[in-house]
């Protein structure tokens, strides 16, 4: 069993009535379906999920979490559940390998179709790999760990949404011990129009376990209307365990994307947790780091670049709950157009932890005269032998490089990419795979060519 501790910024959702809701039924829930098989617990998880969505109400500019995420463009009783009939399927770009060169398993999740392959090594080692439904019929002891146990389902009207409708998911979990060689990948690939897609995400390595994991979220560009989508994320590294996970989100920039993501990591564990986001049109993100053991370290990557009329609003926490932790938190982003970037980051830190080692900082480099990045970091300290610090900047371009590069010969937009690549360059450093570095890097050079 998890334990479940929230330190946090207030997130109270606003008491407030927007006059919309979404269409969306309890007869299309996961678990009420004819034929459903699966435990009870299963079945209440998803039932107070349903309650806590139908309860809250959509967050608005009065709720502090949302104060700079406007939703007023949201037409939430347009989406329908996924529809097979007439989607693209998954682009075979896509299921490349982005870690070393083969997988040890891969998951992909396509309009009417989910796709899941483990390596029958991993499988007789004991690592469980599966698609939610398939988890919750053939490992509900497992699922019992940790469903619901690191995030809560009434934690945010989407979060709520995600729990209880939820039909794309995966269960990871590493037995005691185990050093899982060969990375596992998923992808979620969520193509059309005014499509509602909901996926819950979770990792439990045992005690001494090791793991590599990517999950890819994705779809075209597809104009002319709206796509939603809502996701959980739960992590747990136990004790002396070591994870590392890679979020790529390259959303349509039709989609409205919304999730609740955490980690706890236990005594001697190790997160290094990389987020790359390219797409979609609005995304509010919730990432919480919970230190819960002493000793325990968790590292915080994240990449952005927003063009045309994006908002991405990234939302960092990393909570020291117990001595002689550490957490390194490095966000950059790069902005064009009329773009918006958000981050709101705090570091926690309990009372009793001692030796606390934190820091978090966000730059951003702002390419256009209208585009706008927020940057606010934040500090609770409620220890007195802690080393915390924070930074965030937001600049544009030298003048000075770029005439640097010119006057050697080389055409104004080279200079500007070659900037760029080189703001880029230290959170680079800190991916160390090729694949995503070389996927990141795609993105600057479509972002920085795009009309």
């Amino acid at each position: 069993m998890v334990t479940r501790t929230v330190i946090s910024r207030t997130r109270r959702p606003s008491t407030e009535d927007t006059g919309t809701d979404f269409s969306f039924t309890p007869a299309q829930i996961p678990a009420l379906q004819p034929g459903w098989q699966g435990a009870e617990f299963v079945k209440a998880y998803r039932a107070q999920a349903w309650e806590a969505a139908t309860r809250l109400p959509l967050p608005t500019l009065k709720d502090e979490a949302w104060r700079r995420t406007d939703l007023k463009s949201l037409r939430p009783g347009s989406f329908k559940l996924e529809e097979a009939q007439g989607l693209p399927p998954v682009p075979a770009e896509l299921l490349q390998p982005l870690v070393g060169s083969l997988h040890g398993g891969q998951i992909v999740f396509q309009p009417g179709e989910t796709l899941t392959d483990l390596d029958e090594a991993l499988q007789a080692q004991g690592v469980v790999f599966c698609d939610l439904a398939t988890a919750e019929r053939q490992h509900p002891e497992l699922l019992q760990r940790i469903l619901g146990q690191v995030v809560r389902a009434d934690e945010g009207k989407f979060a709520a949404m995600a729990g209880a409708l939820a039909a794309q998911g995966v269960l990871v979990y590493v037995p005691r011990g185990l050093t899982v060689e060969a990375p596992l990948h998923s992808v979620l690939w969520g193509p059309g129009v005014g499509q509602a897609y909901f996926s819950h995400l979770l990792i439990y390595l045992d005690e001494g376990a090791s793991l590599t994991y990517v999950h890819e979220a994705a779809s075209p560009d597809e104009p002319g209307g709206q796509t939603f989508h809502a996701g959980i994320v739960e992590i747990y590294v136990g004790q002396g365990a070591n994870l590392r996970f890679v979020e790529l989100q390259s959303w349509g920039e039709h989609v409205y994307n919304f999730s609740h993501e955490r980690a706890v990591v236990e005594r001697d564990g190790n997160l290094d947790w990389i987020f790359g986001a390219i797409g979609s049109h609005l995304t509010k993100n919730f990432s919480d780091l919970d230190l819960k053991g002493e000793g325990a370290v968790g590292r915080m990557s994240g990449f952005y670049f927003t063009d045309g009329d994006q908002h991405l609003d990234h939302d960092t926490q990393q909570n020291h709950l117990a001595p002689n932790t550490s957490s390194d938190l490095l966000f950059k982003g790069a902005l064009k157009d009329r773009s918006h970037s958000v981050w709101q980051g705090m570091i926690y830190v309990a009372p009793g932890a001692q030796k606390t080692d934190g820091y978090q900082a966000n730059r951003n480099l702002v390419l256009s005269g209208q585009a706008r990045a927020d940057s606010i970091p934040g500090l609770e300290i409620l220890a007195d032998d802690v080393r915390c610090t924070h930074g965030a900047t937001v600049g544009k371009i030298d003048p000075e490089q770029v005439f640097y590069l010119r006057s050697r010969g080389m055409p104004l937009g080279d200079a500007e990419r070659v900037i760029v690549e080189g703001f880029f360059d230290p959170i680079m450093q800190r991916i160390p795979f090729d694949g995503v570095r070389g996927r990141f890097e795609q993105a600057i050079h479509a972002k920085l060519t795009k009309v």
